[in-house]
C-alpha cells in the first residue's frame, strides 16, 4: 500500500513540477487558473473543453495544465455541491422563493429560482476564482524561487 501511495506521489509531483517548469510566469498560471474555476464554476454545460482548447490555441501565454487542472477539481460531485451553495447564496441575497427547497433546484424551474441561482453562481465563482489566484500565485512562486523541494517518498518496506 505505501509504495502504490509513493508512486502515486511522485506522480502528481511530477505533474506539478512540469505545470510550474513550463515557460508561464507565476502571474500567468495564475491567471490561467482563476479563469479556468471561474468558468468551470459556472453552470456551462459542458462547454469548458472546449473553450480552454480555444484559449490554448489563441493565447500562448495561457497555461494549459492549469486550465486543466480545473476540470479535475471542479468535478460532477464538487459541481452539484457548488450549485446547491449557488441556491443557497442567491437566495439569501434576494429572498427565498416560496415553496421551494435547494432540492427542487433545477434550470427549468423558474425564472425566481434561475435568477437566485445565477447571482449566487457568479458570486461564488468569483470568491474562488480570487482564492484560486492566490493560492496557486503562492505556490508557484515558491516553486520558482525553488522554495518547495519534492516531498520525500515513502520507503517501498510493507
Amino acid at each position: 500500500m505505501r509504495q502504490r501511495v509513493a508512486s502515486i506521489r511522485g506522480r502528481v509531483w511530477s505533474g506539478i513540477e512540469r505545470a510550474f517548469a513550463a515557460e508561464h510566469t507565476p502571474h500567468e498560471i495564475a491567471v490561467s487558473f482563476a479563469f479556468g474555476v471561474f468558468f468551470v464554476a459556472m453552470p456551462t454545460a459542458g462547454t469548458a473543453l472546449a473553450l480552454f482548447a480555444l484559449i490554448a490555441y489563441f493565447f500562448e501565454r495561457a497555461s494549459k495544465l492549469a486550465l486543466a487542472s480545473t476540470l479535475v477539481i471542479f468535478n460532477p460531485p464538487v459541481k452539484f455541491a457548488v450549485y446547491g451553495a449557488s441556491f443557497w447564496v442567491g437566495s439569501y441575497i434576494l429572498g427565498p422563493v416560496p415553496g421551494v427547497s435547494v432540492s427542487d433546484v433545477s434550470l427549468n424551474s423558474g425564472f425566481d429560482i434561475l435568477s437566485r441561482q445565477l447571482l449566487g453562481n457568479t458570486i461564488l465563482a468569483l470568491a474562488m476564482a480570487v482564492v484560486g489566484y492566490a493560492v496557486v500565485l503562492q505556490v508557484a512562486r515558491m516553486y520558482k524561487h525553488r522554495a518547495v523541494s519534492p516531498p520525500a517518498l515513502l520507503p517501498a518496506d510493507d
